[in-house]
């Protein structure tokens, strides 16, 4: 039964890896609709001087259970795998096939933020004000302009601990917290070059991050449940900005290439992009592709109720 508990955890993984190499898309989110954003909270806040003791005195068993090692073992074995694996194919479909692929996201993220809503048992003006305010904050993150920012390690490092912060947040994308930072290609690159100084450089600036964010985000769930709930749906609802399917580019930018890439994009529907771009809008697969989104979630959910009982 724990194998095949692990082994569903680590699917979990993959999910949350393919999410965060996506623009636009948390790794949080996909956390929270799998039912396993406060145990994964919780594990990392186990992180603590108390259990780092075990550590140091080379009680390596005693550390593992206290972390929820096995747990963690398994969700980072499947984000690491996704991320590998799966980086190019992602690059590719963004390329070539964004209008269903984000159609796709948008379906998933939507009815995700509703199923979450739905767990709020007494609605009040503080939880609507939240709802409001994540809506408005991930709305106007959604809205900045990449930067132009230094290849240097320390700024790798910084672009790591807040990239991290947003990585688990739901709604709020670790991805494209680093594109606004300038930091995504580059980061996309070291992976697909296995590039290990930048990646580890990278990795650490996320453990400090992580290690510092995740403690507030479970006091406020402990604390001001319902509030949490609303803010952390909210910047689910305002990052579908950020996830419409049909975008042109208003600007361009020269890359370290010398390469003309997006740089604006801005949100129009799908017979303004037919009559601006000349490319056909694919309405009927970013509908199904919309639906197979929601049907995913749903039978997510389902899946979860029904372990949680077995």
């Amino acid at each position: 039964m724990k194998i095949k508990k692990y082994l569903l955890t680590y699917l979990k993984g993959v999910a949350m890896g393919a999410a965060d190499i996506v623009p636009g898309v948390s790794g949080g989110s996909i956390a929270f609709i799998t039912g396993i954003y406060e145990e994964l909270l919780n594990s990392i806040n186990s992180f603590n001087g108390e259990n780092l003791k075990l550590l140091l005195k080379f009680k390596l068993l005693d550390f593992y259970k206290a972390v929820n090692g096995s747990f963690l073992l398994s969700l980072l074995l499947g984000i690491m795998t996704s991320i590998f694996s799966m980086s190019s194919l992602i690059t590719y479909l963004m390329s070539d096939h964004p209008i269903p692929l984000w159609s796709f996201f948008c379906g998933l993220i939507l009815i995700s933020a509703f199923l979450i809503l739905k767990d709020i048992t007494r609605w009040n003006l503080g939880v609507i004000l939240s709802l409001l305010a994540g809506t408005l904050i991930a709305y106007f993150i959604t809205e900045l302009p990449p930067t132009s920012t230094p290849d240097a390690l320390w700024f790798t490092f910084v672009s790591g601990a807040i990239a991290i912060c947003a990585m688990i947040l739901p709604g709020i994308s670790g991805s494209f917290i680093l594109l606004i930072m300038g930091r995504y290609e580059g980061i996309l690159e070291a992976v697909n070059n296995r590039d290990i100084l930048t990646l580890a450089v990278f990795a650490l600036g996320c453990a400090v991050g992580i290690l510092s964010f995740s403690r507030v985000v479970s006091w406020l769930l402990k604390n001001y449940h319902a509030i949490t709930i609303g803010l952390l749906a909210g910047f689910m609802l305002g990052s579908v900005n950020e996830l419409w399917p049909w975008k042109i580019v208003t600007a361009y930018r020269t890359s370290s290439t010398g390469e003309e890439k997006p740089f604006l994009m801005e949100n129009i529907f799908p017979g303004t992009y037919l009559e601006q771009t000349g490319i056909e809008p694919q309405i009927l697969f970013a509908v199904a592709a919309f639906i197979f989104g929601i049907l995913l979630v749903f039978g997510i959910e389902r899946t979860a109720n029904y372990l949680k009982k077995s």
